[in-house]
């Protein structure tokens, strides 16, 4: 069975920094992919690669059997991906509702006001988001204002979600939350690929882990084996309470 999403020689660079560097590795239908780094080690480029932001220097994007290298964001969304980011960016001066309406609007079926609505009623649900349908989103909490762009992502009915970080300045009670919420979207038939600084959380999560430091992939591998992986924990020294979280999960 071929792959959901295939990722062959992808390199960019800003000027005298090579961000990524010749990166390949793939993603299966149904697979939650963990991708983690020291900061720095070029993660959230990659992400800009694979969603559009940025065009590689070389290498190539295959999502769904299709070559999308060099597609933009609003064109990747339409064939069935989209994406969360660190930071979160809702619309202010819209209610939450409004915001994932947004989302179903501009998404993969190109879904009309009416039809963005309903979908993004129903999206608000499965979140834990209903009751706040109508308050305006920069009343949320941060750990609504990360469900509010789950939700939003999830209204453009992606095959594949990226997600940039969704549980950082998270407590514990709402990362457990969380994960919950990102198993609920893989059993409900949407693929993940999610970076992670919260590793015991990852860890548990992800059926298989990639590894970047310095823009070059160290290890792509279960978790079970990237915890043991030499390279990877040299790669984390400089962060000893990292380390000493890596093999805590092993």
């Amino acid at each position: 069975m071929s792959a959901l999403l295939e990722v062959c020689g992808i390199s960019k660079r800003f000027g005298g920094l090579q961000a990524v560097a010749d990166v390949t590795f793939s993603l299966q239908q149904g697979e939650i992919l963990g991708l983690i780094g020291p900061n720095g080690a070029g993660k959230t480029t990659l992400f800009n690669l694979v969603n559009g932001v940025y065009k590689a220097d070389s290498g190539t994007i295959t999502f769904c059997g299709q070559d999308v290298t060099g597609w933009s964001p609003d064109q990747i969304v339409h064939v069935g991906l989209a994406r969360t980011h660190q930071i979160v960016r809702p619309l202010n001066g819209m209610t939450v509702l409004e915001n994932v309406t947004v989302g179903a609007c501009f998404g993969r079926e190109y879904q009309s006001v009416r039809a963005a609505r309903a979908t993004a009623l129903e999206v608000l649900e499965r979140v834990g988001l209903a009751s706040r349908a109508h308050s305006n989103a920069r009343a949320l909490t941060l750990a609504g204002k990360k469900r509010l762009e789950v939700a939003r992502a999830l209204a453009a009915r992606p095959k594949l979600l990226l997600l940039d970080e969704v549980l950082a300045g998270l407590n514990p009670t709402e990362i457990a939350q969380m994960i919950e919420l990102i198993r609920k979207i893989r059993d409900g038939g949407i693929s993940v690929f999610m970076i992670e600084h919260v590793m015991q959380a990852i860890m548990n999560l992800s059926d298989r882990i990639v590894v970047l430091n310095l823009g070059h992939k160290i290890a792509e591998a279960p978790p079970a084996e990237v915890v043991r992986n030499t390279d990877v924990v040299e790669a984390y020294l400089g962060f000893p309470d990292i380390v000493d979280k890596l093999r805590g999960t092993a």
